[in-house]
């Protein structure tokens, strides 16, 4: 087995037991939170499906990029959600159920979501993009559904169990994360070179700044959830997206590259962002606690204190 296969194989399995350790720790209905909630659901599909590929499609084509970074940008925009998210979602305060829900579903709906993408895609750009909903099947499969699945099940079977292992399991998800892409970056550093000062970093932060935008006001009034929207709007699974680009332009550096640079691209510029919402979702139950133990508002006024369930709200 060669190194590459070898770190592939590490970085599969380090985001298995990510998202296994989100099952371990997520509720029996949280994987269908959000087909309970139609209205949700379709403001998160529009978001992630229709506003996102737009606006990459617009930016791609105002842009002059080489076109294996073109087609990179508009495959993640097309992706499902990265195996990672839901972990990272829920530790800066997003609402559980819905990351869980959202994972889950956009997952499952990108079997036929990305292949039917590709297809428009290959019409607007005139290049012959293919993509079958096995190969995708397999790709979310392995890295999102399965481990995803197998959590919620040991979850259901042996809760206490599951909260037991579920950090550590998630810690050395992160460890072995860590270790195998360190490598990797450093292989790809000469051709990130070829993709600063041509305009690709501007189009790939204009893109992930209007992702959390669109994510942002889709994501309705709890800030709980425009987090976990504007989060899976802006970041996409890398996977699907150089798969999708390798097989049009195989063996060309530039697309794993492309990829990997608009992942840490999506990390930097969605940090202020996220300090942002956890300083206002922090704010706001900082008041709420003020109301519920006085019964005063802010500005002096008085009110009944009434504790609604919080999953209620959304």
């Amino acid at each position: 087995m060669t190194v590459a296969a070898i770190l592939s194989l590490a970085i599969k399995a380090s985001l298995a037991l990510t998202v296994l350790s989100v099952g371990l720790q997520a509720t029996p209905g949280d994987g269908q939170w959000l087909f309970r909630r139609p209205a949700l659901l379709a403001r998160s599909l529009l978001s992630m499906n229709v506003m996102m590929p737009l606006v990459a499609l617009y930016v791609a084509v105002g842009f002059d990029l080489r076109p294996p970074v073109k087609l990179g940008l508009l495959a993640m925009a097309i992706s499902p959600v990265p195996p990672f998210l839901a972990s990272k979602e829920i530790k800066h305060g997003g609402e559980a159920s819905y990351a869980v829900g959202l994972a889950a579903a956009v997952s499952l709906l990108s079997i036929l979501f990305v292949p039917a993408s590709v297809y428009v895609l290959s019409a607007l750009l005139a290049t012959p993009v293919r993509m079958s909903p096995r190969v995708v099947a397999i790709l979310v499969g392995e890295s999102i559904l399965l481990p995803l699945a197998v959590g919620l099940i040991v979850r259901r079977l042996a809760p206490a169990f599951s909260v037991r292992v579920a950090k550590p399991i998630a810690k050395t998800g992160v460890v072995v994360l860590t270790i195998t892409v360190i490598p990797l970056l450093i292989a790809v550093w000469p051709t990130v070179k070829l993709l600063v000062g041509n305009g690709t970093l501007v189009a790939m932060v204009l893109v992930t700044m209007a992702g959390l935008g669109v994510g942002h006001v889709l994501g309705g009034p709890a800030l709980e959830n425009r987090l976990v929207l504007a989060l899976s709007t802006a970041s996409r699974h890398p996977a699907v997206a150089i798969a999708i680009a390798e097989a049009t332009f195989p063996g060309d550096g530039l697309v794993t590259t492309a990829v990997l640079l608009e992942l840490v691209v999506v990390t930097l510029v969605s940090a202020p962002y996220i300090s942002h919402i956890k300083r206002e979702v922090r704010a706001v139950r900082e008041r709420d606690a003020i109301v519920g133990i006085s019964g005063q508002t802010p500005l002096g006024g008085t009110r009944t204190p009434i504790f609604v369930d919080r999953r209620a709200r959304r």
